[in-house]
């Protein structure tokens, strides 16, 4: 007997997408939707053994109902490009595998779908559609049941009309009814304003469709009766746009979707280039079985681990446990994006065997002192999950965490930096280990967070113990095999304990000086008000773009610019366009920056003011930029607006915490630009760092063919423009837009910049060249960043990729160079014995307080460190000054 499965394509690997944590192979290639629609696809196979199963796809974006309705599915933001790009590996794997795949120019899987099904209803053979989309009710039928996965694609619901008229007290059919009735944002199908589902169930229980609740109208009352009344045409066109079409024009050739098993010849080469091994073996053992083969079971692993709940009567085997070094794992437990506020309730030790929770109160009692010791032993080496994060949290309970000898957080960073979001489970998963629950299935998210019993917390944290365990000897063969040991262990590891120590110290903030400030600022925004309003001559809320759009363009007659769905656009960028139109333009930017200023740097960094230490103490953030800078959070101190005076005088407040020290700050000069003459061995660029030249000044020199007493402000402004842009891989409309000059102009002067920095030219083509035979590019410390959009057929796609292949080993080594100054600091510090300590980074600049006797030490010794941190063909250049606060420093 013939058994069909028929599979929503584009739904289910969205559902996959969306539900699985980020997952991505070797060579970069985002895989976590192919792994989930693929486990999905398994099961299906074990549980079901159909005898034909094809998978449908949408063909494009447009569609036969655009003609009717030209805004279908326009609310729906772009496809992720870490999604898009996957539908070609999934199509592969599916051919791989012997799936039969279809889709029709015009037409939506939806609508394949509904075709297959009429033909399962016509010839009374037993048909299975999954996927995550609830329109496909309308399907179900004697013949054709319709399963729709829930929480992603792990728990699935199976209908047939029984099970529909169960749940809703409706027929199949009547889902479109449903639906034209209350719409659908996810498709932009309007529906009638104001009816949700619970209405729209209320009024086909009682007239059982569209056309009936429409000819009956007359019976209802209120807002419902105008909506309905108003919207006719709405609710008869939405029930037209969610009927799914069931005469797609489909050439069924049944023997290609017949199905007889994996081939495993094509199966698993395909899976060993996703490197999906657990999959991977499960077909292997398939095809075995296919082929008649005997195939012995494995044991699955149970994590159900023995887990101690430390109490003071047991608390003698782990400090027995720890003495004999039995111990290396530790996972803190706590809630809170801020480590410097965490809730802490629990740190979980781990040994080969064994695990040991503790809670709070008990790490914190007098009898677990020796455990305290432990953690402070730097001679104990201990392995973790973001021990940085640990090491924060911990100290704000007087506790000491020393000892770092593997993070597989940082680890998981360096191997794929575009994975910002790893956890121990999605990490596992990369590894295809036993995935365990994620945090936020056992404490649960935002509002519903709680903290579940103590055997529950200790056995979650004694998995993720688990994991790391089995995670440490694996990344650490990959550090190796890419060659990326030294960058991890030299320069990440080390620079996480100093980053740590920074945020610990934290910098001293002047409430007075900056509430003094605040009080300026204020002022200035008043004035700045009233003049607004004398200009307008009518006073308004400046900060609404609805009122400012109406005094700008209905009152003032200014040129519209851009218009948004809700009215004109008032940003940035239409003001800046507007400014020569009129007096009141300029005054409406200051306002916007003064109250930014006044809101986000003065009322924000207030706020911030630990009140038992008087500084601020920000969290770097080692994991985030793919490019290996370093983030700043709570507060950011690495956005303060410098360009501007006002926001300069913000750092005035940033003070050194004892009597009769100095703020000593040390910035790389051009820093980017001098790694680039280095990695493209320009020989006009190499010529202008090694005489020490202004390299803007000698680029417009070059450039337009001029001597250094000719190059006006323009032409300098210009150079600068494209040196930077250069780096950021510039393009002709970006530089227009900078330079407020034509994209033909722009891109002549791009042009003969190449023509003079040939070797620049000759490095971007190469470095181009070499992403798209390797699949990454590297920066000088082997820092490597995958760029799987590099051979795309999507022109946006791609040229993004050759950008970033541009300028990834330019900002991923000048981030490289900063970092391995700042553990050279910190080694010379201590070598030393210097009191002075390092404060702050932010972007190419690192801020220390400095004692008054070590001042000329430091102004020696810091830009030393920083211009030998890496020898390049060119020299490293640090400008080094001092001050009483911050701002004086500069």
């Amino acid at each position: 007997m013939e058994k069909w499965i028929i599979i929503d394509g584009n739904s289910i690997a969205n559902r996959a997408f969306y539900a699985m944590p980020p997952l991505t192979n070797s060579q970069g290639l985002h895989t976590n939707a192919v792994y989930g629609f693929t486990t999905m696809l398994l099961k299906l196979l074990e549980e079901e053994q159909p005898t034909h199963i094809v998978v449908a796809f949408d063909a494009g974006k447009i569609t036969f109902r655009h003609g009717d309705y030209k805004d279908y599915k326009g609310g729906r933001s772009k496809t992720p490009s870490e999604l898009s790009e996957q539908f070609p590996l999934m199509k592969e794997l599916m051919e791989a595998m012997g799936i039969a795949q279809f889709e029709l120019s015009g037409y939506e899987a939806d609508d394949i779908i509904g075709t297959l099904t009429r033909m399962a209803d016509e010839e009374q053979k037993q048909m299975m559609v999954v996927s995550g989309d609830k329109d496909m009710l309308q399907l179900a039928s004697e013949y054709v049941t319709v399963v729709l996965t829930r929480k992603g694609v792990t728990e699935i619901e199976k209908y047939d009309p029984a099970a529909i008229e169960e749940k809703y007290q409706l027929k199949p059919l009547q889902i479109i009814d449903l639906k034209g009735l209350m719409g659908d944002s996810s498709d932009n199908i309007p529906g009638v304003p104001g009816v949700g589902e619970k209405t729209a169930l209320k009024l086909l229980h009682q007239y059982g469709s569209v056309e009936s609740v429409l000819e009956h109208v007359g019976e209802l009352k209120g807002k419902m009766k105008e909506n309905i009344e108003n919207h006719a045409d709405d609710a008869r066109m939405s029930k037209q746009l969610a009927t799914i079409y069931r005469e797609v024009p489909i050439e069924l050739e049944r023997e290609k979707m017949a199905f007889e098993g994996i081939p495993a010849a094509t199966a698993l080469p395909m899976l060993r280039k996703l490197e999906f091994k657990s999959i991977l073996e499960r077909v292997e053992k398939l095809a075995a079985k296919q082929s008649g083969e005997e195939v012995s079971e494995e044991p699955v692993i149970e994590l159900a681990l023995e887990t101690i709940l430390v109490t003071l009567e047991n608390m003698p085997e782990l400090t027995s446990a720890l003495k004999q070094g039995d111990v290396d794992t530790l996972v803190l437990e706590a809630h809170g994006d801020n480590p410097h506020y965490a809730n802490f309730f629990g740190l979980t030790f781990g040994s080969k065997e064994r695990y040991w929770h503790m809670s709070k109160e008990m790490l914190l009692s007098e009898d677990a002192a020796p455990v305290r010791a432990w953690l402070a032993d730097a001679d104990q080496p201990k392995y973790g999950f973001d021990l940085h994060r640990t090491e924060l949290v911990l100290h704000w309970l007087g506790i000491v965490l020393a000892g770092a000898a593997f993070d597989v957080q940082l680890a998981a960073y360096v191997l794929d930096p575009s994975d910002a979001a790893a956890t121990v489970q999605s990490t596992a998963m990369k590894y295809e280990l036993t995935v365990v629950q994620a945090d936020e299935e056992v404490y649960g998210k935002g509002a519903k967070f709680k903290v579940p019993a103590d055997e529950l917390v200790a056995q979650h944290a004694a998995r993720k113990v688990y994991l790391i365990r089995e995670l440490v000897p694996l990344m650490e063969q990959d550090l190796q095999k890419y060659e990326m040991s030294k960058l991890y262990y030299e320069l990440e590891l080390p620079l996480s304990s100093i980053l740590a120590q920074m945020e610990k110290t934290g910098i001293k903030v002047n409430k007075s000086s900056l509430e003094k400030l605040g009080e300026q600022f204020t002022a200035e925004i008043e004035k700045t008000m009233t003049r607004i309003y004398e200009l307008a001559g009518i006073e308004f809320n400046i900060g609404s773009p609805k009122q400012l759009g109406e005094v700008l363009f209905d009152k003032l007659g200014l040129p519209v610019i851009k218009k948004t769905k809700t009215g004109y656009s008032t940003d940035a960028e239409v003001l800046e366009k507007l400014e020569p139109y009129h007096a009141v333009i300029p005054l409406i930017l200051h306002y916007r920056q003064m109250t930014k200023l006044q809101s986000t740097y003065i009322e924000g960094l207030l706020k911030e003011v630990r009140p038992d230490t008087g500084r601020v103490h920000t969290y770097y953030r080692q994991t985030i930029a793919a490019t290996g800078r370093l983030s700043s959070q709570f507060p950011n101190l690495q956005n303060i607006p410098i360009r501007l005076e006002e926001g300069r005088q913000i750092r005035q407040a940033f003070v050194p915490s004892e009597a009769n020290w100095s703020i000593v700050a040390a910035d790389y000069s051009q820093i980017e630009l001098r790694v680039l003459a280095h990695i493209s061995g320009d020989e006009k660029l190499k010529e202008a760092f090694i005489q020490d030249m202004d390299i803007h000044t000698k680029t417009a020199m070059d450039v337009f063919g001029v001597q250094a007493e000719d190059v006006d402000a323009n032409m300098r402004r210009s150079a600068k423009a494209v040196n930077f842009g250069i780096v950021y891989g510039i393009s002709d409309y970006g530089l227009s837009q900078n330079l407020n000059i034509t994209r033909k102009d722009a891109a002549k002067f791009i042009e003969q910049y190449f023509a003079v920095f040939q070797g620049v030219r000759q490095y971007m083509e190469d470095i181009v060249k070499m992403a798209r035979q390797d699949g990454y590019v590297k920066t000088m410390l082997e820092r490597r960043r995958y760029l799987p959009e590099i051979n795309a057929s999507n022109f946006n796609l791609r040229s993004f990729a050759e950008r970033t292949a541009m300028n990834t080993p330019i900002q991923g080594t000048a981030a490289d160079i900063i970092k391995l100054a700042m553990v050279k600091m910190d080694e010379r510090l201590r070598k030393l014995q210097l009191k002075s300590r390092m404060l702050l980074q932010v972007h190419d600049e690192l801020v220390f307080e400095v004692p008054a006797d070590e001042v000329d030490v430091m102004k020696k010794l810091v830009p030393e460190v920083m211009e030998q941190a890496i020898e390049l063909i060119v020299p490293l250049k640090a400008d080094v000054s001092v001050g009483t606060n911050w701002y004086e420093s500069k």
